[in-house]
This record gives structure tokens, C-alpha cells and sequence, in this order.
């Protein structure tokens, strides 16, 4: 009989252990998405006129993104984490799908962020013009593989 428990046990740890690290993987990329988040709502605030100009926010915020474009994607996209496998997902299964495809349109994104910090400086226009460069290329990725919002 302890045998038996044993076997069991060991046959049902690695179902367990990919369920963590999908749990895992999902939490982070919620987090990782919610700091492109903050960051892009602070430049589009002064892009707005909706907070002041701040170049010394601006730029960290624009650092900040950069910084965050270089990490690299793929331990926050496991198996198991879209949104027809998960509730809590908001990734289409098209990441998976087109794995190609997706990772051009984060090239993109990096693309997009390299220059931010410099092209933030000397003026809220100078934000908007980043913005609106940062912010097609969020709604080209977001437009194929995120569940749109409700």
C-alpha cells in the first residue's frame, strides 16, 4: 500500500509543479504588464496635459519601459497560461499559435522603446510624439493577442 501512495505521489508532482510555475508565470507577466502599464499612463498623462511636464519623470518612465522591453518574454508565456486555458489570462491563444508573429511584434516594442528615454526630453511634445510611437506598437500586439477588455 505505501508503495502505491508513493507512486502516486511522485506520478502527480511534476502535474503539480507545472501548474506552479503556470500559476507563476501568469502572476509575473500580469506584473511585468502592469509596470509597461505605469509607466506608459505617466507619459501619456503628460502627453495629455493631464500631469505637467516633468523631463526627469519623463525620462524615467522612458528608461523604465526600455528596461523592461529587454527581458526576455519567454518564461512568462508557459503552456497553460492563455485565456482559453486560464480565466485569468488575458493572452489570446494566438501568442502560441503564431509564436513567430508574436515575438516580431515585442521586437517591435523594443524597437519602439529603444530611443524613448532621449526622445522624451525637452517638451510635452516631445512626450507625445514617444507616446504616440510606443503606443501603436502596444496596440499592434494588443490587437491580435489580448483578450479585448470588456
Amino acid at each position: 500500500m505505501r508503495f502505491f501512495l508513493t507512486a502516486a505521489a511522485v506520478a502527480v508532482l511534476p502535474i503539480l509543479a507545472h501548474a506552479d510555475a503556470a500559476e507563476d508565470a501568469l502572476e509575473a507577466r500580469h506584473g511585468y504588464m502592469k509596470m509597461l502599464s505605469i509607466n506608459m499612463g505617466q507619459l501619456a498623462g503628460m502627453a495629455k496635459g493631464e500631469l505637467a511636464y516633468d523631463e526627469g519623470m519623463a525620462v524615467a518612465a522612458a528608461t523604465n519601459i526600455q528596461a523592461l522591453t529587454g527581458y526576455d518574454l519567454s518564461s512568462l508565456f508557459l503552456a497553460g497560461t492563455s485565456s482559453d486555458e486560464n480565466p485569468e489570462s488575458n493572452a489570446l491563444p494566438a501568442v502560441w499559435e503564431k509564436s513567430d508573429e508574436f515575438a516580431t511584434r515585442y521586437l517591435e516594442l523594443r524597437e519602439a522603446a529603444a530611443g524613448a528615454p532621449d526622445a522624451v526630453k525637452g517638451g510635452q511634445a516631445n512626450v507625445g510624439a514617444a507616446v504616440q510611437k510606443l503606443g501603436m506598437s502596444c496596440k499592434n500586439c494588443h490587437d491580435t493577442y489580448r483578450k479585448p477588455e470588456k
